[in-house]
């Protein structure tokens, strides 16, 4: 397999085997140092002899490379704990100059595995582009005039001990990647009104725009009409900046992803959520990933998603395998909110999952279809299960 190290400005050119060229920038601690044919040495020089007046500082360049270099470690401690998706593709040091022009390094790693592979590269991305227009100390500030922080988890207890049925975290969601388009007149406050009326006991509002044509605006809307269900900002979380972020725009739980997040960050980001009085969803796909998630002490709230992440195939059956034996006997006696996801359409579905041991269902596509939100509530249940019909 052949490295290739493309110029913005200039043709692509062909160096050494990727073992040559990315074998110390791949590793961490090998340093940062990089080999190039003679062929591509004579362009880099060409390049250089041309303009030197154009080249950032030595300090920005290698501050660059450390933080390429720490997301490759990341992606080591990822890989030890079974976790497949990538956070950055392995292309090399993110960016290298010569003269007035830049090029990366690229190799066949450069396509994403599967669809959460690609959002979360996306994501990588754009958050490094919000970190400069918005740094964390201002979004620290910003938290002052954010809206009181409601409370999740205590939402869903009292739904579940006030209908005996799972409590409800209803999804404003108007797109996904599998799906496509779901609602095309797609008002997020009227939806959001309807699902309380209906009775969600919270809600969960998608926050990406790329891939599931969600907004951050939407959460603000929905709280300014006064909704008073507890939004969970639905986005791919990263970095602890964007916890930060959410809660500045309203929220009052995030999501965290197993599949994606290393046990180390989930411990972190739970903490920071804490500490800002939100509560933190942590989701697993498969037991592996149950049984990491279990370990953390600081876990109290787990999402069983059961769509297979590299297949999008859905069976509710998961939700049952993940809370049988050992596992469900932990999280019972830790008293532990479990949210089935995923797959759920009908009252039998909801039965199902509530026998299997969840306390909470997590649903989106079913009842945003709806033409009448409040209605796809209780046809989800099977049942009336709004406060008026207490």
């Amino acid at each position: 397999m052949e490295g290739l190290a493309s110029f913005r400005a200039v043709p692509s050119f062909t160096s050494r085997p990727r073992s040559s060229i990315l074998g110390t920038a791949l590793n961490p601690r090998r340093g940062n140092s990089l080999s190039f044919s003679s062929s591509s040495s004579s362009i880099v020089r060409a390049q250089q002899m041309e303009s030197k007046d154009d080249e950032p500082e030595p300090e920005k360049i290698e501050l660059k490379i450390k933080e390429w270099e720490n997301s490759m470690y990341h992606n080591e401690v990822a890989a030890s704990q079974g976790i497949r998706i990538r956070r950055r593709p392995p292309t090399g040091p993110p960016l290298h100059y010569v003269g007035p022009f830049e090029f990366r390094l690229q190799n066949e790693g450069n396509t994403p595995r599967n669809i959460l592979e690609e959002i979360i590269w996306h994501k990588d991305t754009q958050v490094a582009q919000l970190k400069e227009r918005q740094p964390l100390y201002s979004l620290k500030k910003a938290l002052d005039n954010a809206p009181p922080v409601r409370d999740f988890i205590g939402a869903l207890r009292a739904a579940n001990s006030r209908t005996g049925l799972p409590g409800l975290i209803a999804e404003v969601k108007k797109a996904s990647p599998s799906r496509g388009v779901l609602r095309e007149n797609f008002d997020p406050v009227e939806i959001a009104q309807a699902y309380e009326k209906g009775g969600a006991a919270c809600l969960s509002v998608l926050a990406d725009e790329k891939f599931f044509q969600g907004s951050y605006d939407n959460m603000l809307a929905i709280r300014d009409a006064g909704v008073k269900c507890p939004l969970l900002c639905k986005e791919f979380i990263i970095e602890a900046w964007q916890i930060y972020y959410a809660r500045s725009k309203g929220a009052d739980a995030i999501l965290l992803i197993a599949a994606v997040l290393p046990d180390l960050d989930i411990k972190y980001m739970t903490k920071i959520c804490k500490m800002l009085g939100m509560a933190t969803l942590v989701e697993v796909h498969d037991e592996r990933e149950m049984d990491r998630v279990l370990g953390i002490e600081e876990v109290e709230f787990i999402g069983i998603n059961n769509r297979n992440l590299e297949t999008f195939e859905v069976d509710i059956s998961n939700t049952k395998k993940l809370l049988e034996g050992k596992r469900g006997e932990e999280i019972r006696k830790r008293d532990i909110i479990v949210v089935g996801e995923s797959g759920l359409f009908t009252p039998d579905d909801i039965a199902y999952v509530q026998e299997a041991g969840v306390k909470a269902v997590l649903v989106g596509e079913s009842i945003v279809k709806q033409s009448d939100p409040e209605k796809g509530v209780a046809g989800l249940f099977g049942k009336d299960i709004s406060l008026q019909s207490v």
